[in-house]
């Protein structure tokens, strides 16, 4: 085991691309730190998997992190994080842990219509993580959580824009049709089609 230091990097994971818009926003922020990322493409996507796989592997992957040296960890994906950080932040107590949420508190702050919508994996979806999300933040608005099955999967391969969009579009418009004025993006990968969901939202 590598111990860390201040000058140790920062680990960042995701099970594939999703996680590379956080690591560039890593740097941005803080471009004097060092980074290590690891895509877990073999083990992708953490969405299709249950609960018990995710945290499994979660547990694999931030042992390797530590085997690095890295002094904090960044799990920048949704699954993986209502899902296993708290069993990661047991595992490593040596470790600043970090993770990320659908931002329905936000999106619920935002609204003027007084729906939002949510688009996850299913596993993030049909959390525990998202349920108090939904009723810490979901007093003033209604809440309309869809799970998105396969649309990881399609971004990993680099599926067609036309696959993706039939995709999209048959979760987006029931949401538009009840009024919804934001939607969060409750995956790190769905920010790779962020501009595309743009599009058909307006």
């Amino acid at each position: 085991m590598t111990t860390s230091t201040n000058a140790s990097p920062i680990g960042v994971f995701d099970s594939g691309v999703g996680g590379l818009p956080i690591l560039k926003a890593i740097h941005t922020l803080l471009p004097h730190e060092h980074t290590v990322y690891l895509a877990d493409t073999g083990y992708a996507p953490y969405g299709d998997k249950t609960a018990d796989q995710v945290v499994r592997r979660v547990v694999v992957v931030g042992d390797w992190f530590v085997a690095q040296g890295v002094k904090a960890l960044v799990v920048a994906c949704n699954t993986a994080t209502v899902l296993a950080i708290e069993v990661l932040r047991a595992h490593y107590p040596q470790l600043i842990i970090v993770g990320v949420e659908p931002a329905i508190k936000p999106a619920a702050l935002a609204s003027s219509s007084g729906v939002i919508g949510v688009l996850a994996t299913a596993r993030t979806a049909a959390s525990a993580s998202v349920a108090k999300l939904v009723d810490a933040h979901g007093q003033r608005v209604q809440v309309l959580v869809q799970a998105c099955p396969g649309l990881v999967d399609a971004i990993e391969r680099g599926a067609p824009q036309a696959h993706i969009t039939a995709l999209l579009q048959a979760w987006l418009k029931p949401m538009l049709a009840q009024g919804a004025d934001h939607i969060v993006l409750g995956c790190t990968h769905y920010i790779v089609v962020r501009n595309l969901i743009q599009q058909l939202v307006g």
